[in-house]
């Protein structure tokens, strides 16, 4: 087990959770205690007897706190090898007592960015003594114990370590200095020097769950959260019940996410989702209306799915909810009364989100392929002018209708057709390889479910229809008028759009361009 006895100790912390305990625990085994100021002084004030860093070097803390630990006589005390006769000759020589515990947790860099401190005192943040020690430490684990996270002081209990112990200590050791730098690395790339793609990409994310399988049952998968506070999403997402989530949840409760959120300052929105595509959307006075509208959009795919809502779940939406075999239910809050009906439904899972996160927020998407990564910034883009490019002009209800279905079209794998009409989604067409395929899906789905709900006709006659792409022919808009749409908007930009527009105005229809598409791959 390569067992250590724990003789002298270097404490240093900024998080002082627990030191005191610790230190009492290391002083009753007889450990010599060293340390640097505010930690010296919290366990002088606790009655335990501690050298100061500046006894040990022979040099007091200097220039604000920045030097005080970088010396010989720290670093050679957590760097030599102890079985190496040389490395123990220059120890005699120069004095050098020998450490064999570094409890050291680094300076609030993130919390100090997070609350929006100005930059010199970012800067101050910076840890440069704290990082090396833990280095040196880590890197001489055989013989050196390095401990950074509150939750493995009980591993010191007992005065002494395995070297099992410290190998995993150290493994755990670098992975913070890592995750320290990567956050610093950040902060001076995109908030200080204001680069969108810095030449090195520093990413840190912790484990947060390890889940039962991937996409599939032969592949491992878990969740990692970013490092620092503020991040806001499904991940960040409170499980009131249920059993764990697994890959595909989180994925898909994601994507229902992110577009009920496109509508959190909207009326009351209902999102369904199935693997990753909306297969029903709605906005209505009451949550239930909406519940009941994006349903009825497709209540084959609905089985099994995600819901999403932007409001507080209320009792009567989760019975409608809970009426049939849902996954995850999303919510930023929910009653009581949802809150108990839910829990009659063992394995379906409650997530509360809190505020909803911020659809046009800045970030970086990120896509692994082979050899690399592929990353861009978030699709935050929003709707500007409309330009009407038909001989008729939409009307004010079908322009209402074009927004909600370009806004749900955004979120469509592509190529991605979305006919809506009243608030509410008639047919979604998601993923096929060209556009046509695409709009008569959607519309065959509309009829499909005019017949299951016993409409007089499909939900498409006097839709609007978005594409998230141009259309490359007339084919997909003439496929969307035999529908029934009487409205449409898309990005433009075709070297056919003279085309488009001309089948568009044979048929009476209006059709705006937004100059932007909404590719989702």
């Amino acid at each position: 087990m390569n067992s250590i006895a724990i003789t002298r100790a270097l404490l240093s912390v900024s998080d002082k959770t627990g030191i005191v305990d610790l230190a009492r625990t290391l002083a009753e085994r007889g450990v010599e205690l060293v340390s640097t100021g505010g930690t010296a002084k919290a366990l002088r004030d606790a009655g335990l007897a501690v050298r100061d860093v500046s006894e040990l070097t022979g040099f007091p803390e200097m220039m604000d706190g920045r030097v005080k630990t970088l010396h010989p006589m720290v670093h050679g005390g957590l760097l030599a090898v102890r079985d190496d006769p040389e490395h123990v000759a220059a120890m005699t020589e120069h004095g050098i007592g020998a450490i064999d515990l570094v409890v050291v947790n680094l300076y609030p860099f993130e919390a100090t960015v997070a609350r929006g401190a100005e930059r010199d005192e970012v800067i101050e943040n910076i840890d440069i003594g704290g990082p090396s020690m833990v280095r040196s430490a880590a890197k001489n684990h055989a013989h050196v114990a390095i401990v950074t996270d509150p939750a493995d002081y009980a591993l010191l209990a007992q005065g002494s370590t395995t070297l099992d112990q410290r190998r995993m200590l150290a493994a755990k050791a670098f992975a913070a200095t890592a995750a320290y730098d990567s956050a610093i690395a950040q902060w001076f790339a995109f908030a200080d020097q204001g680069e969108t793609f810095p030449a090195t990409l520093p990413l840190a994310f912790t484990l947060a769950d390890e889940l039962r399988y991937g996409e599939n049952p032969h592949q491992l998968a878990a969740l990692y959260l970013p490092k620092g506070p503020g991040a806001r999403g499904i991940a960040q997402a409170s499980q009131l019940q249920g059993k764990a989530l697994s890959y595909n949840n989180y994925n898909d409760a994601d994507a229902a996410l992110e577009l009920v959120s496109e509508f959190r300052d909207g009326p009351p929105t209902v999102v369904i989702v199935k693997h990753a595509n909306p297969c029903g959307v709605a906005s209505a006075d009451t949550l239930l209306e909406a519940y009941e509208a994006a349903f009825a959009c497709d209540t084959v795919s609905a089985f099994g799915g995600i819901v999403a809502v932007n409001r507080p779940l209320d009792g009567a939406t989760a019975r409608a909810i809970a009426g049939i075999f849902t996954e995850v239910v999303a919510a930023p809050d929910a009653d009581d009364e949802a809150r108990a009906i839910f829990a009659a439904k063992k394995n379906l899972r409650l997530l509360l989100t809190g505020e909803l996160p911020d659809p046009a927020r800045a970030g970086l998407a990120i896509k692994s392929i082979a050899g690399g990564l592929l990353v861009q910034s978030r699709d935050g883009g929003r709707l500007g002018e409309l330009q009407v490019v038909t001989k008729r002009q939409p009307t004010a209800q079908e322009l209402i209708d074009c927004r909600f279905a370009w806004t749900v079209a955004k979120h469509v794998k592509s190529n991605a057709i979305v006919y809506a009409s009243g608030g509410a989604t008639a047919g979604i067409g998601a993923g096929q390889m060209n556009r046509l395929e695409s709009a008569r899906i959607a519309a065959w789905k509309a009829r499909d479910a005019a017949e299951k709900a016993g409409w007089a006709q499909a939900r498409t006659i006097g839709s609007a229809v978005a594409s998230d792409a141009f259309f490359p022919f007339a084919d997909g808009l003439l496929a969307a008028v035999e529908a029934g749409a009487t409205a449409v908007i898309q990005p433009g930009g075709s070297i056919r759009d003279d085309e488009v527009i001309a089948a568009a105005d044979e048929a009476g229809l209006a059709m705006v361009f937004t100059g932007m598409r909404h590719f989702r791959h």
